[in-house]
């Protein structure tokens, strides 16, 4: 080769590696650009639908190997034909190994799930936890093989969350930007679970951004695309569930039945939701009372769940066999009656001991099982104006599913992608609607917004809650050198009277003080100790914490239109 030509192509290489340099150092610095954007979605949806898919798969491959069958879309049939002691000790030593998993690499031993991705998308610019999110993948992952009686969404999202984290913290993306990649990152993983990509995006934009925003809208469909592609490679165009041949629905008769189902529907997700809780704060008091070491929380749950399991092995897992025998009807009423039951009391116990996993596949299963009871009565008593009870068992996954996620769009969307049936939209969506406009009037929207309300976060009432706690004092006031700063001996006089705020606390606690003081500004201290004297920071003065509240409804409406 001449060696001017050497020269020119090295030259060449010289000024390729510089200009992508520069254009790499530009896109950390400033964000990237709406195509760039559009890439690094893919590129996050790509991602996050792999980490779906070999989640699913290990879980899978752990289960086959613990419980010894190969075929685990049968395994509580197969789990049935076990000894007594194997059923009830794999649950053990699981919840065992999920406790010190979440002891050593969470500050809390609490498994982070949708709940905490949502947290992120208002609250933390599209960030979630990092280390405590791989910890709880795998913690969710052990469970679910070893017979947690959850979903795998919940640990798949959170996941997905942290890889959008990742990647926005490297290219030091704002808020907007987090919060699509996050977006994205959710629609490639429900869509790669579930091979569901309509749902997949409306997921991300109704449960998880909490706002269907045009500019958002694209890159979460390219990263659904993604993940339904890497599902289908895998697993082909298959639905989850196979249904027998439609029949005709009643129209004008039948609908009003559908129409009890869905208020059925949202009192028994009602109870579901109440039921977890009122396990959670049992748990809380008993951990509390004997003084339990929380790695050993997951154990003892564990251990309840084998003793379940032998009886109702129905209960181990996703529960994707028994939802598959609803819905094709081959179940009798009473013992769908007692596998609701068994269902709620062992999700509960999951979910209360800490061992991780997802709500929307047990929602889907309780879902099923209560419909197609309902459709068992209804059918009874009106066989000439009643069509198929498989139907009913349809309409019930979709309306307690819905209301539990409080995400009526998108789960009418996923149970049709779930079972490839669309003929029977109406009785689906009349009975979603009844179960969510019940079910969220009781509990605060959803099962995540009630989660994040007892940790008093705030969301379910809207932006105007919440934004307030995302200031702190200290970053809105003005300290005593400010030219506009406030008289020193007007706020110790104020002190004196007990009129003063924290530093370190929130808008959401000072905002109240001016509302029950009528003054123009309140001190700002900081406490050292129960015996020492505050130190004077500065004032907040009422419009300055007015203006940044505004300021911060401004953008999240100009976020949320545009």
């Amino acid at each position: 080769m001449p060696k001017a030509l050497t020269n020119l192509l090295r030259a060449t290489g010289q000024e390729a590696a510089t200009a992508f340099r520069r254009m790499w150092t530009a896109l950390r610095a400033q964000g990237p650009s709406q195509v760039q954007f559009w890439f690094i979605a893919l590129a996050v949806g790509i991602a996050s639908g792999f980490a779906a898919l070999f989640f699913r798969k290990g879980i899978e491959a752990l289960q086959a190997f613990l419980y010894g069958t190969d075929d685990i879309q049968y395994l509580h049939s197969f789990a049935q034909s076990l000894a007594w002691y194997w059923v009830l000790v794999i649950p053990i030593v699981g919840g065992l190994v999920v406790g010190l998993i979440l002891h050593k690499f969470t500050p809390d031993g609490r498994v982070r799930s949708v709940a905490d991705v949502i947290e992120g998308a208002a609250m933390r610019e599209g960030r979630v936890e990092t280390r405590a999110g791989i910890a709880s993948a795998v913690a969710s992952f052990i469970t679910l093989s070893s017979g947690g009686s959850t979903g795998r969404e919940g640990p798949v999202v959170h996941l997905a969350g942290v890889i959008a984290t990742k990647v926005s913290r490297y290219i030091n993306a704002d808020g907007i930007t987090g919060r699509d990649l996050l977006g994205c990152a959710v629609a490639a993983a429900v869509s790669a679970s579930f091979n569901a990509p309509i749902a997949g995006a409306l997921f991300a934009l109704e449960v998880v951004l909490r706002h269907f925003a045009v500019h958002a809208f694209a890159p979460i469909v390219i990263a659904a695309v993604a993940g339904t592609v890497i599902n289908r490679i895998e697993y082909g165009g298959v639905t989850e569930f196979i249904l027998p041949a439609p029949e005709a629905l009643q129209f004008y008769v039948e609908l009003p039945a559908f129409l009890m189902l869905g208020l059925v529907s949202g009192l028994i997700a009602v109870v579901l939701m109440r039921s977890v809780f009122w396990a959670e704060d049992i748990g809380n008091l008993v951990q509390a009372k004997t003084g339990l070491p929380r790695w050993l929380r997951p154990a003892v749950a564990g251990a309840m769940l084998g003793g379940i399991a032998i009886f109702y092995p129905h209960i181990i897992g996703v529960g994707y066999e028994t939802t598959s025998l609803a819905l094709t009807g081959q179940l009798d009423l009473l013992v769908v009656i007692g596998f609701v039951a068994i269902k709620v009391v062992a999700v509960a116990i999951t979910m209360a001991g800490r061992m991780g996993g997802g709500v929307f596949s047990p929602s889907l299963m309780i879902g099923a099982m209560s419909g197609l009871a309902f459709g068992l009565i209804a059918t009874a008593v009106f066989p000439e104006v009643s069509g198929t009870v498989t139907l009913y068992a349809l309409a019930g996954m979709g309306a307690v599913a819905a209301a539990v996620l409080g995400a009526p769009i998108s789960t009418t969307l996923i149970v049709f992608e779930l079972t490839g049936d669309w003929q029977t939209g109406l009785a689906v969506m009349v009975a979603v609607s009844m179960s969510t406009a019940l079910a969220s009037r009781i509990v605060d929207r959803s099962f995540f917004l009630t989660q994040l309300e007892r940790r008093d976060v705030h969301l379910a009432a809207g932006p105007q809650a919440y934004l307030l706690s995302m200031f702190r004092v200290a970053t809105v006031m003005r300290d005593m050198e400010d030219p506009r700063a406030a008289d020193e001996q007007a706020c110790w006089e104020m002190i004196g009277d007990g009129i003063y705020v924290d530093g370190n606390a929130t808008l959401e606690v000072a905002m109240p003080m001016f509302d029950l003081s009528s003054v123009p500004f309140i001190p700002v201290v900081t406490l050292s100790g129960e015996n020492s004297p505050p130190e004077l920071w500065g004032a907040l003065f009422h419009v300055d914490a007015l203006k940044a509240y505004n300021r911060a409804l401004a953008a999240t409406a100009a976020e949320e239109h545009s």
